[in-house]
């Protein structure tokens, strides 16, 4: 850690000897709709609006190395005008601490950045922009803020001009929210903290966003959110919100990447993939956060990967979420780097819930065929299947790590009458997120035949391109079933014996469960 926060201080400081033509009131960057100091003060037609920083701090005289987060909500309640969360951790020992306290505003300026806030048990904290001469210094601040925990008195000066999220800063997140946002990724932060008895200066790095609109955290919208500060001079602002299934829709107002390229290189992408690589569950086993991703796009070829410092960093209050530092490594364009940030996680993860689709009389002709009932773009699981002759006492392993939702197991040398229990394991990628399933079954070898075979049930054309037959007796129903498990169609009545359409499905693979009056036969299919 000590060393990726002197190649990040190095890489920094050399921006700093460039000029800073945007360094000055008043700033309105080419396509923007946002302008500051304006953008910088409270937005009195929007319902919600918070000034958040996260900082990578070292202490002058114990070498101590820091981070904290702190954050000003504007969400009226009551008698009290919001609430203010301040996150602090020891970086070497792993110690975390956290306060959420309700306030109300003093001064919230709305016509450039002066907070000074009443905190409800405690006292004034203030976040406002430096002056001389009475003229407020243009992107340069201070902060004064305190928690049972610690104090902070700092000084923040801004080095790289404001990155524009969605380019012109107004974007929509999910289905129903809009938010206007921009970050300031480059802010050198010197001062004092008070921490343990003892007060030393510090020096470091430091991070802010803001944004106003209809996005509110307290309400349920599920997301993951990252800062990036990569020592080749790139910075990083990422978004991945969830629906309310648990999905990650390949659309910008639920994947946006925005990013701070060079001091005349901004981009929005939406062109990239995360993919969550290790887990943890709180002590409580209530929650279930990720905790390392890789990110990966072939806008400036990107390819890093994602860890948090420790598992520990979880707010209580006003509700739960993961907030902590992260470091980072990997290359882009081919070049190494390594980097810091840090994480917001409101998307916790549940444990597989799996159903086994067969009936309990089985033969080798027959496939293994479950349905994930809670699929999670997020987590995606893998299965392995087990069974046992002795009544549970052992199991064998039959296959590990399938991503598809069925198997054909026809190797095992049964007789009319013999009994087995399966087992249906789900995990994470890491094992982590784990849940089991058993069903006991019996071998009969003239299902499938007796009961009309699943070879004498066709499907045609198979790949599919717009539409498909089934040619089989006595249909009762069809039903279309992704790899997650998921069901995407059903087809009941007279209709099953018409061209089946499948024009809305995604290209990919899929199951085809037919359900006549004797049997149930599932088959695959290809989408082109």
């Amino acid at each position: 850690m000590k060393q990726l926060l002197l190649i990040i201080s190095i890489t920094f400081l050399s921006f700093s000897i460039f000029g800073q033509v945007w360094k000055t009131y008043p700033h309105t960057p080419t396509g923007s709709l946002l302008s500051f100091p304006l953008d910088e003060g409270r937005h009195v037609n929007e319902p919600v609006e918070w000034w958040y920083t996260t900082g990578h701090i070292v202490g002058s005289t114990t070498g101590t190395h820091y981070s904290y987060m702190l954050t000003y909500f504007y969400y009226p309640f009551g008698s009290m005008d919001g609430f203010r969360i301040l996150n602090f951790s020891n970086d070497d020992t792993e110690e975390f601490y956290t306060n959420t306290a309700f306030l109300t505003y003093d001064t919230l300026a709305t016509d450039k950045f002066h907070i000074q806030s009443n905190i409800a048990g405690g006292g004034i904290e203030v976040w406002k922009n430096k002056t001389s001469g009475g003229v407020d210094l243009p992107f340069q601040y201070e902060l004064n803020a305190s928690s049972p925990t610690v104090s902070f008195d700092f000084d923040y000066d801004t080095y790289k001009r404001p990155l524009i999220l969605g380019g012109d800063g107004l974007f929509d997140q999910g289905y129903t929210n809009y938010t206007y946002y921009y970050s300031q990724t480059g802010v050198d932060v010197t001062g004092t903290i008070t921490f343990d008895g003892t007060t030393e200066a510090i020096t470091g790095t430091t991070w802010i966003d803001r944004q106003f609109g209809t996005l509110n955290p307290a309400e349920g919208t599920e997301y993951e959110w990252f800062s990036i500060q990569l020592s080749n001079g790139m910075d990083i602002n990422l978004w991945n919100i969830f629906t309310d299934q648990n999905t990650i829709p390949n659309d910008p107002r639920f994947k946006i990447l925005s990013a701070y390229v060079n001091d005349t290189t901004q981009m929005t992408i939406a062109d990239f993939e995360l993919e969550r690589l290790e887990f943890v569950y709180t002590a409580d086993e209530v929650k279930c956060y990720p905790q390392q991703w890789r990110l990966t796009s072939d806008s400036n070829n990107i390819d890093v990967i994602i860890e948090t410092l420790y598992s520990n960093s979880e707010v209580l209050s006003p509700f739960r979420f993961y907030e902590g530092t992260t470091e980072i490594y990997g290359t882009i364009n081919g070049v190494s780097v390594t980097g810091v940030g840090f994480t917001e996680l409101l998307h916790s993860y549940e444990k597989p819930d799996m159903t086994l689709l067969n009936t309990a009389v089985w033969n080798t002709a027959i496939p293994f065929v479950w349905k994930l009932n809670n699929p999670d773009d997020g987590n995606k699981i893998t299965y392995n299947l087990e069974y046992s002759t002795d009544n549970q006492s052992t199991y064998d392993t039959i296959v590990t790590n399938l991503a598809d939702t069925s198997y054909n197991w026809n190797t095992m040398n049964l007789t009319d009458g013999d009994s087995f229990w399966l087992k249906l394991k789900g995990q994470s990628i890491d094992g982590t997120i784990t849940d089991s399933i058993t069903r006991q079954f019996t071998y009969d070898s003239s299902v499938g035949i007796n009961h009309y075979a699943s070879t004498e049930v066709e499907i045609y054309p198979n790949p599919v391109v717009e539409s498909f037959s089934v040619k089989a007796k006595n249909i009762e129903s069809i039903k279309i079933i992704d790899l997650n498990g998921k069901q995407v169609k059903s087809i009941v009545g007279t209709q099953v014996y018409s061209p089946i359409n499948i024009k809305e499905l995604s290209k990919g693979v899929y199951f085809v469960e037919i359900k006549t009056i004797d049997d149930l036969i599932t088959k695959k299919i290809a989408v082109e």
